[in-house]
């Protein structure tokens, strides 16, 4: 059965029915944390408790450490996107690990952004080195992945598309939430990753819902064997998998986008902003985001994040 892993400033815990459980460790990094599993083990294994509610919880994935994501990897997303599904390349990007907030932590959009979008991802945590060249299967992957948490891939649309790259659009302060719990998975479970529904709602209203069976390209042993020919990976690095469709960005239709290719590149980013900041989606100072991975079933549940998104001034 899974563990739930809890982190606030002074101290890890296991999240039990009853509540939280203090974890007796030295730990200060998600990689010592899972490093000590006895002490982790005793934690699950103990009585004693305090309400989760009283904990002021952090991300369960400490920085700094790699976060690598992988780009339009649900068919969905990519649709959305103007691409074709069956030709997409399994491909990646970085962020630096100074984006990373808690579970609850307010996402601020700093001052020159105007576009800033939403991408709920499940986050593969490693528990153990992943050199370059290391084999990985469906029989060993979960050797080296040793649980999954929430993401929110926020991203600054506006800063991404004429730069033609990620990295900075992806990486400001607060812009990948992870959390709440970092689930260890206990052998066998990996094979629910397939029923993992991925939904994010703001304010209510649920703007990205899908299955990772129905709807991802590339599942983790395709993107690990891809990802570890050149990329080394450890203990407590972060993998964030795709996001399905739903986002506030989308493709203009076919004959816009034809015509738009036969502008200069400054008029033709200042019209297509120009429509994209009239679409409603986008979000707005003061929305509130809910993101939630679980199977339908609730045999795996990864909890559900919620943030406030403000405008910085």
């Amino acid at each position: 059965m899974s563990i739930s892993l809890l982190r606030t400033a002074d101290a890890w815990w296991v999240h039990l029915p009853t509540g939280a459980s203090r974890i007796d460790t030295e730990a200060t990094t998600t990689a010592e944390l899972l490093a000590d599993r006895p002490a982790i083990d005793a934690a699950a294994a103990s009585t004693s408790t305090v309400p989760v509610e009283t904990l002021e919880l952090l991300s369960p994935v400490s920085a700094p450490c790699r976060v690598v994501a992988q780009m339009t990897n649900f068919a969905s997303h990519v649709k959305d996107s103007g691409m074709n599904p069956e030709t997409v390349p399994l491909t990646f990007f970085r962020k630096t690990s100074g984006s990373i907030s808690g579970p609850y932590d307010d996402v601020i959009k700093p001052e020159h952004v105007r576009l800033l979008d939403y991408e709920v991802e499940v986050g593969l945590v490693f528990g153990r080195s992943v050199p370059v060249g290391a084999d990985i299967t469906s029989d060993n992957i979960a050797d080296y992945v040793a649980g999954l948490v929430v993401t929110n891939d926020i991203s600054a649309r506006d800063v991404q598309l004429p730069k033609t790259q990620f990295y900075e659009a992806k990486s400001y302060p607060t812009f990948t939430p992870v959390g709440p719990a970092l689930v260890l998975l206990e052998p066998g479970e990996f094979k629910r990753f397939e029923d993992l529904r991925l939904q994010l709602r703001v304010n209510g209203q649920v703007r990205q819902d899908m299955t990772v069976k129905s709807d991802m390209i590339y599942r983790p042993v395709q993107a690990l064997q891809a990802l570890t020919k050149f990329q080394r990976l450890d203990a407590g690095d972060l993998l964030l998998t795709g996001t399905p469709g739903g986002t506030a960005l989308k493709a203009p239709p076919k004959p816009i986008e034809i015509i738009a290719s036969l502008m200069p590149p400054a008029l033709k980013w200042k019209s297509f902003f120009a429509a994209q900041a009239k679409k409603p989606d986008y979000l707005r100072d003061g929305d509130v985001m809910e993101v939630t991975v679980a199977t339908d079933d609730g045999a795996l549940d990864l909890g559900t994040q919620r943030t406030v998104v403000r405008y910085e001034r």
